[in-house]
């Protein structure tokens, strides 16, 4: 809807994406984790260590998508702080979810029911995290270390033929992830983390 705009000039389109984001938010955004749940079903639901169930590649099309938004959206518009808003929530909270390897996991407070690295995830959080450093917003050392960390753990997953692996396959919920796993959506995280490391080197 931002593009939308972009294109026509017609300030509707971005009333309608402040309503439409508002409502998710309001029904999905954890103020206390800084995390969105998958679904309103996920909302009761725990995980076996008692956490919150935060599904790793539904946080990371959030993330990676605030800055798609954010390049698009006029930085005048008044709700353009707002969503800046998430995204450093976010940022804060996904540093603390990696892990000592550099990759996240299915689920994101509970990486020990979900051992394996999840690549898509990774990807769309390394991407996220480099294109807040390179913007200049995320100005602490800690984001630089957490993307470069989470690039190296990347690229240790490329099998030799090309292949992306540890990447979950279409879901709705954390789910066990193997080395033999990938999917194009995973492929294009990794592209676009790849991207902001270039210019980030």
């Amino acid at each position: 809807y931002a593009a939308l705009y972009t294109i026509t000039g017609d300030r509707i389109y971005l009333d309608y994406l402040d309503t439409e984001y508002k409502a998710c938010v309001d029904s999905l955004y954890d103020k206390e984790e800084h995390l969105f749940y998958r679904d309103n079903k996920r909302i009761p639901l725990r995980e076996k260590n008692g956490s919150k169930q935060f599904w790793g590649r539904g946080n990371g099309w959030v993330f990676a998508g605030i800055p798609l938004l954010l390049q698009t959206l006029p930085k005048d518009h008044p709700t353009y702080d707002y969503y800046l808003n998430i995204y450093k929530e976010m940022a804060s909270a996904i540093v603390q979810c990696q892990d000592k390897n550099g990759s996240w996991h299915a689920s994101m407070l509970d990486p020990d029911s979900y051992p394996s690295p999840e690549n898509s995830a990774s990807g769309f959080f390394v991407y996220g995290l480099g294109w807040g450093v390179n913007q200049g917003i995320l100005k602490d050392r800690k984001y630089k270390k957490a993307a470069r960390k989470g690039w190296k753990a990347l690229k240790s997953y490329v099998h030799e033929d090309g292949m992306l692996g540890y990447v979950q396959p279409v879901s709705a919920a954390p789910e066990q992830v193997t080395q033999n796993m990938t999917e194009v959506y995973g492929v294009g995280a990794f592209l676009m983390a790849g991207i902001e490391m270039l210019k980030m080197k």
